[in-house]
């Protein structure tokens, strides 16, 4: 049935989709920008000429990045700690999600467990005995560093129960009634049907594991162990010239210091930006359901 919108309607309306635009071409145009930039020739750059597209086009920034081979090696240790935190982690929050999501009748103390949880959130017993507790398990300059002390992300967790919990009580009934156990319930019913939760889950899980580069930098003595961001920290904000080999440092004088940072950033930001889209459909059903209390 259609019906007539007043004006005020339609001016909120338009004010809306104009003020969604002017955002969304705020986080896009910084991109663009820099893409940009990483396409340009040195001296486009330096003249201030680059803007919204390229000057002189020129891939010669990213044949001096990829030519890098400490940022390949920092790339490959990015690409091991995802293919192997992701998955980790993805078994762990859901096996901690599953019963934590029942009631106190099901799971004793189950309130208790979450709020224990939930602590932690809020209080970290500091970056020391952090550090001291990854070195004394034997941790330091091994992969495993950069993932198990993150492996279990609170809020996923939260995120996931959640979700769990506004689940019909039906389905696992029925279940029961079959002769299915908890396990069965898992893996058979509730994995398949939350599928959006944990498509947010996985997405918010790649991206802290692909951006994170504090925890390189204080686990990882050896530069070459470094994961892609810690690598670029150090190469870019910090720019440590003592790292570079002779020819490196001959070719960083070459290219302009400019189109050369915004190649690698951009090459760093690619993989998330690839990965989203296949991702997005299923982001925002899975947080507002999971951020909903059952």
């Amino acid at each position: 049935m259609k019906y007539n919108r007043s004006a005020g309607y339609r001016l909120f309306a338009l004010f809306n989709y104009v003020f969604l635009s002017l955002v969304a071409l705020s986080c896009i145009l910084p991109i663009i920008h820099v893409l940009a930039i990483s396409f340009s020739s040195a001296s486009a750059v330096t003249a201030g000429e680059v803007k919204l597209w390229p000057v002189d086009f020129t891939s010669a920034s990213y044949e001096n990045v990829f030519g890098k081979p400490a940022f390949i090696a920092a790339s490959w240790v990015s690409l091991q700690r995802v293919a192997l935190g992701v998955p980790l982690s993805m078994l762990l929050i859901t096996l901690l999600a599953y019963p934590l999501s029942k009631d106190n009748k099901q799971f004793r103390f189950r309130t208790l467990y979450v709020w224990l949880l939930v602590f932690t959130m809020l209080f970290s017993g500091g970056l020391i005995p952090y550090y001291i507790a990854v070195k004394e398990t034997g941790l330091i300059d091994s992969l495993w560093a950069l993932v198990l002390p993150s492996a279990v992300q609170v809020f996923n967790v939260v995120l996931l129960l959640n979700f769990f919990r506004n689940l019909p009580k039906e389905l696992e009934e029925s279940a029961k009634l079959d002769g299915a156990n908890h396990w069965t319930i898992l893996w058979r019913i509730y994995v398949p049907v939350s599928l959006p939760a944990l498509a947010t889950v996985m997405l918010f899980t790649i991206v802290y594991h692909w951006n994170s580069w504090f925890d390189g930098l204080i686990f990882m003595n050896r530069p070459e162990n470094y994961p892609l961001q810690t690598f670029l920290q150090v190469n870019i904000i910090v720019k440590d010239l003592s790292q570079m080999t002779a020819q490196e440092a001959e070719l960083y004088f070459k290219v302009n210091d400019r189109t050369g940072r915004a190649a690698q950033i951009f090459a760093a930001s690619l993989p998330i930006l690839l990965a989203y889209p296949f991702l997005q459909r299923f982001f925002m059903k899975g947080i507002v359901l999971g951020s909903v209390k059952g």
